[in-house]
Parts: C-alpha cells; sequence; structure tokens
C-alpha cells in the first residue's frame, strides 16, 4: 500500500464531508506480475536469440512474455495487484472564492509545490549524511523495481518486458523513475484534461502557439503595435547590428527574465511558507 501525500486544487462547489467520502473510497491498483521472486541477478541473466527473445540461460527455454505473464496473472484466482495506491487519513480542505485575499495565499502555496523538485530535500550536495544516505537507498532501491511495462527490470524476476530488445540489462533501464532527480515518480506535475478545460492537447497546444504569434507581433495575428514587429529587412542594412551581437543581446534579455522569474518564485515560496 502506497499512502499519497499531495496538494490538489478543485474547481467548483462540493460539501466537505461529501468531499471526505470520495477520497475514502479512491484508490487505484496496478496489476502487474509479482516480483516477489528474484530468477536472475548479476552475471546470470537471460540471454537474447534473435526471432525468439530472452531465454532462460539454463534450460533454454522462452522467457515469458508481457502478454502471456498478464494471461497468467488474469487466470489466477488468488493473484494481488502488485501496487495499491490510496489517500492518506489526514484532509486539509480549503475553499477559496476567487478575488479575495486568500486566493492569492493559497495560489502561492500551491504554486510552490508545483515548482519544487522532488529530489531537492534529498539534494546529495547537502552537509546532511543522514539525507545524503537516504537518498542512496532510494536510488538503490528504485535501480530494481520494475517502472512500466518495457522497463528491462523484469528480466530479473523471468519475464520478457513488453516490446523486448536485444541489449536489456536488469538494474539499467533508463526510465526517469530510475534517475535521482525524480525519486520514482515519472509523471508529470499538473495534467491537462479534457474533464478539467474540455480541450484536448492538441488545442492547448493551438493556444499556446497564437499567444506566442500574438505577442510577437506575427502578420496573420492581431497585434499591439508597442511590441515586436514583423517586417523584412534588407541585406546588408547598416541599422541591423552583426549576429553576434543580437546573440549577446539575446542572452542578457534571457538572463534578465530568468533573474525576474527566480525573484518571482522566491516571493511565491515566502507567501506558501507563510501560510503554511
Amino acid at each position: 500500500m502506497c499512502v499519497l501525500g499531495h496538494r490538489y486544487g478543485l474547481r467548483g462547489t462540493l460539501p466537505r464531508a461529501e468531499l471526505k467520502q470520495i477520497i475514502a473510497a479512491t484508490y487505484h491498483q496496478v496489476w502487474w506480475p509479482p516480483t516477489d521472486t528474484i530468477r536472475f541477478e548479476g552475471d546470470h541473466l537471460p540471454l537474447w536469440q534473435d526471432g525468439t527473445g530472452y531465454l532462460d540461460p539454463d534450460t533454454g527455454e522462452v522467457l515469458p512474455t508481457w502478454d502471456q505473464a498478464l494471461d497468467e496473472l488474469d487466470a489466477d484466482d488468488d493473484a494481488q495487484p502488485l501496487h495499491v495506491v490510496g489517500f492518506g487519513e489526514q484532509h486539509n480542505i480549503q475553499s477559496v472564492l476567487a478575488g479575495t485575499p486568500a486566493a492569492g495565499k493559497w495560489l502561492g502555496y500551491l504554486t510552490k509545490y508545483l515548482t519544487k523538485s522532488l529530489a531537492d530535500p534529498l539534494d546529495a550536495a547537502t552537509d546532511d549524511q543522514a539525507r545524503r544516505d537516504h537518498a542512496a537507498r532510494l536510488v538503490e532501491a528504485l535501480r530494481f523495481e520494475p517502472c512500466s511495462p518495457t522497463c528491462a527490470n523484469w528480466l530479473r524476476y523471468g519475464i520478457q518486458p513488453k516490446n523486448a530488445k536485444p541489449g536489456m540489462q536488469p538494474g539499467r533501464c533508463r526510465g526517469k523513475a530510475h534517475k535521482p532527480g525524480h525519486l520514482g515518480y515519472a509523471g508529470r506535475r499538473v495534467l491537462v484534461s479534457r474533464k478539467w478545460s474540455n480541450k484536448t492537447l492538441a488545442e492547448h497546444r493551438q493556444d499556446r502557439r497564437t499567444w506566442v504569434l500574438e505577442a510577437l507581433g506575427h502578420p496573420d495575428q492581431p497585434t499591439d503595435p508597442h511590441r515586436y514587429i514583423w517586417k523584412p529587412v534588407p541585406a546588408g542594412d547598416a541599422n541591423v547590428p552583426p549576429l553576434a551581437v543580437r546573440l549577446l543581446r539575446t542572452v542578457a534579455e534571457r538572463q534578465r527574465w530568468r533573474a525576474h522569474m527566480n525573484r518571482l518564485e522566491q516571493d511565491l515560496s515566502a507567501i506558501g511558507e507563510e501560510a503554511a
């Protein structure tokens, strides 16, 4: 059982009693093959054979494919899910009305958790030896934990990963979940869902493209005449600085933007800490 401890924002109104019932009844099961028995490790690993897949190095038998392993799981009446994810017992439900002082405070608090890194508290550069050791143990534990159906770690438990290919070795999966900066979490912080915005990802991308073109003053989009303007520049125009100068100016402008965003992020973090 894995207990979630996250911050969520909900749009609309919902009685708190009903929300608590929904939280208590919400869980997610991951029906993957069991990983309690290690079959191959160290130098004793499955062998790849073209046209067949991975073989048991001792018997020469073909390892079950991912689909076969799932079929075997379905046929087992006593099978249990590999992971069960649910919410914890502590709930801090806050109602926020737009335009109120509380709205800005809670927005800053939420933004704090949307912008921070999962691995920040366990940064290996910290002077706290206990934290460094804890982070190292987490990374090592995740090293052989299957992160997806295509993870090479399934070979360790005698199963061919989905879409298996030659050269796969347990403990060397390149998935984000195994990287120290993700600590097992390879998903998105904020989900873009049609249930939330009533738009598809393609529509969101088009909205962003339209916004950028409007900001840059593209000829095909209505523009603010006081911002950027698109126009052809004749070759050899003395009023146009050399490319190197233009690049340096762009870098300097980018650095100013980054400094401004860092200051804004620090201000939001301070608001979040006050809210906490």
